[in-house]
């Protein structure tokens, strides 16, 4: 469906509407409308405005109130008509500027830090998706002996660290773990992780048998990968922030929304829609089955190396969100994340 042109003045009281109630939480009245938003025009202009916009489908009312709330639609064609470059505002840049002049290269980390700050920027929880370890190129693997055992050590591009430490096969010396290692590490770099199991099966097989014995442990780790059972997973940073917008929640609504996040797979399938050729994506209540159950928005940006995505951040909130900062702090971080991700791989 084409939704219907609006006119300035209407534009400009439906963005006057979203942002007061977003500022209080209370239904907006047009006389709230004439004294703060500047359009120039008397309440009963603005009330006629405001019942136009409810039969369009952008506002409604509370039965209690004389006032109006936006719906779904409402913040969407609010959101819509944001200017594509916000700014930051003076506390959100230097929280920004602040953390990352720190040094910092293990992404991981960097991104359990990232929800915490995007939480601080706007004041709802904070997510990060980080690269999945599948899909991120190796940088190295380690055999490190240890006497009756090795740990194996495989360091993803991006800073990803699996590690597993096995017992070393009893025909297998110090010297032939360092020489495996060596053969192993110039077959494995720069592959993915299904590439290098089946780079690890090929020499297993190729091998005598104490060292193909140590490969198809290696193998066999890789494989584990591969298959996710250390795949992703949502980190979540400023949760509690959640439960001070109670305001604009039901309780059912926020307990739902906190074992959405306990249990990662819907915050997953969210943040996974969002594609690399995309900017900043808001997903707004009933455009999502997850979200209309949570009457929550989630705003999500790729963070990219190069030209690779390897990452998803963003933010999850009440529908009555402030949308001008939290779409302006998701864009600005991601672009520091994709800086800080392409130094790391390079």
């Amino acid at each position: 469906m084409v939704e219907p042109e609006l006119g300035p003045r209407k534009t400009a009281v439906l963005r006057a509407v979203v942002e007061d109630f977003v500022r209080t939480g209370e239904p907006v009245g047009s006389e709230t409308i004439a004294e703060r938003a500047g359009l120039g025009v008397s309440p009963a202009t603005i009330r006629n405005e405001m019942a136009a916009l409810e039969e369009l489908g952008y506002l409604t009312h509370p039965h209690t109130s004389a006032g109006r709330i936006p719906t779904d639609l409402g913040y969407r064609r609010y959101v819509d008509t944001l200017p594509a470059g916000g700014r930051l505002g003076d506390a959100q840049r230097r929280a920004l500027t602040g953390f990352f002049a720190q040094t910092m290269r293990d992404l991981e980390e960097v991104l359990k830090g990232t929800t915490l700050l995007l939480s601080r920027m706007t004041q709802y929880a904070g997510l990060a998706v980080p690269p999945a370890m599948g899909e991120e190129p190796i940088l190295r693997v380690e055999l490190i002996d240890m006497g009756p055992s090795v740990m194996v050590l495989v360091v993803g591009q991006h800073g990803r660290v699996e590690k597993a430490i096995v017992d070393r096969p009893q025909d297998l010396d110090g010297q032939a773990v360092e020489s495996l290692e060596r053969r192993v590490g110039d077959a494995f770099r720069g592959r993915s992780v299904p590439e290098a199991q089946a780079r690890a099966l090929k020499l297993a097989g190729e091998s005598p048998p104490a060292e193909r014995e140590l490969l198809l442990v290696v193998a066999n780790i890789l494989g584990e990968m591969q298959e996710g059972m250390r795949g992703e997973h949502v980190m979540v940073g400023g949760a509690a922030n959640l439960a001070d917008e109670a305001a604009h929640w039901r309780r059912e609504t926020v307990r739902r929304l906190f074992e959405a996040l306990e249990h990662e797979s819907e915050i997953l399938r969210l943040l996974r829609n969002v594609t690399p050729d995309e900017d900043v994506s808001v997903t707004i209540g009933r455009e999502h089955p997850s979200t209309d159950e949570w009457q929550a928005s989630v705003v999500a940006a790729p963070f990219r190396a190069g030209d690779m995505q390897v990452g998803t951040i963003g933010v999850v909130g009440p529908t009555a969100m402030d949308y001008l900062t939290v779409v302006a702090s998701v864009r600005a971080v991601a672009k520091r994340l994709s800086e800080l991700a392409t130094q790391l791989g390079a």
